[in-house]
């Protein structure tokens, strides 16, 4: 069974990555997004980032160049701001697990948190795929295609869980924000972008089937850290 990629990355990062979802969690009590639409106030990401807590512990105990107390702040950790996500982000996710649900699939892939990005529809990064020809319809039909109908007698959870493409996308919008080393908060371009970086996933077939390709995706780099409308046009 292959390791979680959470495994793989420094302790001082993984702890970021759990304090972000934790900040998400929080994020969206104070944007009162916790509401019917969106289940009992994200469960599911509060689950996730209990669950990379417990990755954490376990990969502190083992670890023998780890002399992290349970009290303690190392310093490796203090370097990094946990990111926190934009209230468009926080929606965008949100809306994804209903569309998970509304198809009737067991999980919240790429391709729902690409049609959650469409959904919320506010964001710089949806108003260049609508611009761009890439629709909430289109994506609806090309997911179907790709992935085919449930059956209509299943039930999807009431927070599908994430697959592992879209648990490494939304890994990648986070560890971009890191690494840029920028003060601000995880975009709904962040998300867009992680889906695009999963190659083999549904979500990123179906952007390529609509045409979004790597130049396309350099153009939504140039306003990852914004979620403003600037008032330029996108298309290209």
């Amino acid at each position: 069974m292959a390791a979680h990629a959470h495994s793989l990355l420094p302790i001082s990062t993984r702890c970021c990555k759990q304090q972000s979802f934790l900040n998400l969690h929080s994020n969206c009590n104070k944007y009162n997004l916790g509401t019917s639409f969106m289940g009992s106030k994200l469960d599911v990401l509060n689950n996730y980032a209990i669950s990379q807590q417990q990755q954490y512990a376990h990969a502190r105990r083992s670890s023998i160049a780890a002399t992290i107390s349970v009290t303690g702040k190392p310093e490796t950790i203090s370097r990094h701001k946990s990111p926190k996500w934009s209230a468009r982000a926080i929606k965008s996710y949100a809306m994804a697990e209903l569309e998970a649900r509304k198809l009737k699939y067991p999980n919240t892939g790429t391709e729902a948190l690409l049609m959650g990005i469409l959904v919320e529809g506010t964001s710089l990064a949806a108003k260049f795929l609508r611009e761009n020809g890439i629709t909430l319809f289109k994506v609806r039909d090309e997911t179907v295609k790709l992935l085919g109908k449930s059956d209509m007698y299943f039930f999807s959870p009431e927070h599908p869980p994430f697959t592992e493409p879209a648990q490494r996308a939304l890994d990648w919008a986070i560890d971009e924000k890191l690494k840029s080393g920028e003060d601000g908060e995880v975009t709904v371009a962040h998300f867009l972008l992680g889906v695009w970086s999963e190659k083999e996933s549904a979500g990123h077939k179906i952007m390529a089937s609509l045409d979004f390709d790597d130049a396309k995706a350099k153009n939504i780099a140039k306003f990852m850290d914004k979620d403003i409308d600037l008032g330029f046009k996108t298309r290209s």
